[in-house]
């Protein structure tokens, strides 16, 4: 079998936890919960700014460059933020609210999807690891493009969300008065 073709999995799996991501904070989180305007799930619209973020940078970087040599501890680090924020997230979401069930179940796929992609990151880590410090560009076909939209969504809601966790704070400072 040549390399063309062979199916390139951690760009696949990358874009499949954009959309699950994705459906996640449209339907869970602003549609059914909607968790930016509830004055008690300001902790929760807070780590989710932080996960949006993590996932922008992670996508965008990934989508177009190869982070060779020490830039590969930067992607390193996203993934090792990504496990913290989710930790930290699953205590918050269980002591404040009820999950609807397909929420509860999307976070299962979305847990064993991100272990997947830590699995094939950690070679590939490796082998940039062990390369000169650059960026070298990268292509994955139209998985690039996913890549970068989804990147430019996660971003977005990141900005959204901290404005959202912002008024909140501002919101819980004026009932305290």
């Amino acid at each position: 079998m040549s390399e063309a073709d062979t199916f390139d999995w951690l760009p696949a799996l990358l874009v499949l936890q954009g959309v699950m991501g994705a459906v996640d904070t449209l339907l869970n989180h602003e549609f059914i919960e909607d968790l930016p305007h509830r004055r008690g799930a300001r902790g929760e619209v807070g780590l989710h700014a932080a996960r949006e973020a993590v996932y922008g940078a992670l996508f965008l970087g990934f989508a177009w460059l190869a982070w060779l040599g020490a830039f590969a501890v930067v992607i390193g680090a996203l993934l090792i933020a990504e496990v913290a924020v989710t930790v930290r997230d699953e205590l918050v979401e269980n002591r404040v609210r009820v999950l609807p069930r397909n929420e509860r179940a999307l976070h299962v796929f979305l847990t064993l999807n991100f272990g997947a992609i830590i699995a094939l990151f950690v070679p590939v880590l490796w082998d940039w690891w062990s390369n000169p410090t650059e960026f070298a560009p990268a292509h994955h076909g139209w998985m690039t493009w996913a890549l970068s939209l989804l990147g430019i969504m996660s971003a977005a809601c990141s900005v959204r969300d901290l404005l959202a966790f912002r008024r909140l704070g501002r919101r819980q400072g004026t009932a305290n008065a």
